[in-house]
């Protein structure tokens, strides 16, 4: 509701807005009164205050082809120049409002506002009060949260597998420990042995040199090939796992639509052609609405000069009280009928309808069409996409393909330079030193099973490392699907919450409204959120709606329920400002909008125009009424009155 804390005026400067020439008007917050007789210009001012907030629902001076507006408000300036096209009108500026959606419906109450007459032509009420809202956009960012929770579960589902995992790794890691310590102490006992057995044998320097010298390069062989080994079996690993990704690849190619390029040139050169049809269309339109409109302007002046002869003196007085009605074609210069060009003039418009209805079929194909080139061209890129990744993957084979031959090749190579070592070291072995060889060779073992025990734990200790580090995100991941589930709870209910915060305005108003109005025998009127089932093309579906109810009392205090149809102009123009006011609490309109326009009240009696508007003063900071002048006397003589535009 509004703070009605501000006290700065405000200045609106209009030319050729509706009927006005040219005017400037100052008033200050709080209710203003623009009193005067019909045709007073007091609907175009209106118009004005709307064009700088940036509605285009309003209508230019008919002679001219240029307006403009200015609004001075709380310390800014807002513009809006509008420049004639054809039937409509282009704007440039800066109004007050990027968007003047809510404010047409809820905020600016002329006679011609939609939520006025919502309630007398008996539309969806539902569908009014919603239309603000972007439901499509709800149910997109409804959409996105719920994939981003599959994604947090999919995260915490892996982080509960790791978590299993992590028990029979630290296990493994406790047993390769062990193992280390059990082959660490069995190496240095051999290794005592050794040096015992070697104090005990007698072989030259340079015997004993050399056979070292073999025994090391046989140690060094076997830790090389066992290395190709644990390479060549990666390697494999990933070969399959790249093949695995190519008949993927191939398997969701094979499944893909074709989109021949062909296809997606004749969509374009069919929409280019349609693109084409549309602007000559919108250009005929553009003529026909100029030929109407030059024919309508003639047809004015025709009928000035008929009532400029009636003003003047006359000979015969028969042919004074009878003028000719007759006009002069403009086109051919002949005498004919006047209701004869009216009839041409009203098929010349319907003819432009027509035309219209051409453009918006059009319109309609051609959006067809961008959306079919569009998933065309995305199928397209699908494909090329998919068949890269399998020229990707069949280059990546051949690559691992020939490492693999590589490695096998080197394998054998190492096989073969190993077994010439081991005969080489035999032939340098006798029987006093067979027995320590045997033992180094034991101990060779020993030394490359250590190796490969101390790189499986330092694996082993990386990989429990790295679950660790990954289970630390366990509490954030839990806690942001916990507000995931509550930002969807909130979306889902948004909507919810509107409708029964609408319904809830609605009627709450509407007590409040015809208890202070005091309208005979009208007991109660409210709105009733129920489900209904309707037809949508062929099939039935089901729609909820606002239903309106009207409930009558007797004479005798007897209640039943009566129809809008039964209802008064005056008790069918209240409920209608008080559902638009309805709309305008429901949707915060006083938060965005600081202007309330009411107009053609007169419907309403003056005194009940008087307590009504007392009643919505306190919902906008500036409340503009538009009143006849036996109307605008039953206001509070407090209330700013305009009387000059």
């Amino acid at each position: 509701m509004s703070s009605r804390q501000k006290t700065d005026p405000v200045s609106i400067r209009a030319r050729n807005i509706g009927g006005i020439d040219e005017t400037e008007v100052t008033f200050s917050p709080g209710v203003t009164v623009l009193k005067g007789e019909n045709a007073t210009n007091r609907t175009s001012f209106l118009q004005a205050i709307m064009a700088a907030l940036g509605s285009d629902q309003v209508s230019m001076k008919g002679d001219a082809d240029e307006a403009f507006v200015e609004l001075e408000l709380e310390g800014e300036t807002y513009t809006r120049e509008l420049t004639r096209q054809g039937t409509s009108f282009s704007s440039t500026g800066d109004p007050y409002l990027e968007d003047s959606t809510i404010a047409d419906l809820f905020a600016f109450l002329l006679e011609s506002n939609e939520a006025r007459r919502a309630v007398v032509t008996q539309e969806n009420l539902r569908d009014l009060i919603m239309r603000p809202i972007d439901t499509d956009e709800i149910q997109r960012e409804i959409d996105r949260l719920v994939e981003e929770r599959k994604e947090v579960e999919r995260e915490l589902e892996e982080l509960d597998s790791l978590k299993d995992r992590l028990p029979s790794l630290e296990e493994r890691r406790t047993q390769l420990r062990d193992e280390i310590e059990e082959t660490s102490e069995e190496l240095a006992s051999l290794e005592e042995e050794i040096e015992e057995r070697d104090a005990d044998v007698e072989e030259t320097r340079e015997e004993k040199a050399e056979l070292e010298e073999r025994l090391e390069e046989l140690r060094v062989k076997r830790s090389t090939i066992e290395d190709v080994r644990y390479d060549l079996e990666t390697e494999r690993e990933s070969l399959e796992s790249i093949r695995a990704e190519k008949r993927e690849a191939a398997a969701e190619l094979d499944e893909l639509p074709e989109a021949p390029i062909g296809d997606i040139d004749e969509r374009e050169s069919r929409r280019d052609q349609l693109r084409e049809k549309k602007r000559r269309l919108e250009s005929e339109v553009n003529e026909i609405q100029s030929v109407i409109g030059f024919n309508r302007k003639m047809l004015e002046d025709a009928s000035g000069d008929v009532l400029d002869a009636l003003e003047e003196p006359a000979d015969d007085v028969t042919e004074e009280l009878l003028p000719d009605e007759t006009v002069t074609c403009w086109t051919c210069g002949s005498e004919v009928p006047e209701d004869q060009i009216e009839t041409t003039v009203s098929r010349l418009q319907e003819l432009s309808q027509n035309k219209l209805g051409e453009v918006n079929d059009i319109e309609s194909e051609i959006d067809e069409l961008s959306t079919e080139i569009r998933e065309l061209r995305e199928q397209q890129r699908k494909r090329e996409k998919l068949e890269r990744r399998i020229d990707e993957a069949e280059a990546e084979i051949e690559t691992s393909e020939a490492t693999i031959d590589r490695l096998g090749d080197r394998r054998e190579e190492l096989q073969d330079e190993i077994e010439s070592l081991e005969a080489e070291i035999a032939d340098l072995e006798d029987d006093s030193y067979e027995e320590v060889l045997d033992l180094h060779k034991e101990a060779n073992q020993y030394e490359y099973e250590l190796g490969r025990l101390e790189g499986d734990l330092e694996d082993v200790e990386a990989e429990i490392a790295e679950i660790e580090a990954r289970l630390d995100d366990e509490s954030e991941l839990v806690e942001r699907r916990a507000e995931i589930d509550a930002e969807i709870e909130t979306l889902r209910t948004k909507i919810d919450r509107i409708e029964s915060q609408a319904i809830e305005a609605f009627n709450e108003h509407m007590d409040t409204v015809l208890d202070i109005l005091e309208y005979r025998n009208l007991e109660r009127i409210w709105l009733e959120r129920v489900e209904r089932e309707v037809r949508e093309g062929r099939r039935k579906v089901t729609k909820r709606i606002f239903e309106l109810h009207i409930i009558r009392e007797t004479e005798s205090g007897a209640t039943y329920e009566d129809t809008i149809e039964h209802l008064s102009e005056s008790e069918r123009e209240v409920t209608g400002l008080v559902f638009a006011l309805a709309g305008y609490l429901a949707h915060n309109v006083y938060e965005t909008v600081p202007f309330m326009l009411l107009d053609s009240l007169e419907a309403i009696d003056s005194d009940r125009i008087a307590t009504l508007v007392n009643h919505l003063e306190e919902y906008s900071d500036h409340l503009i009424v538009a009143l006849l002048p036996e109307d605008a006397e039953a206001l509070d003589d407090n209330y700013h009155r305009i009387t000059d535009l």
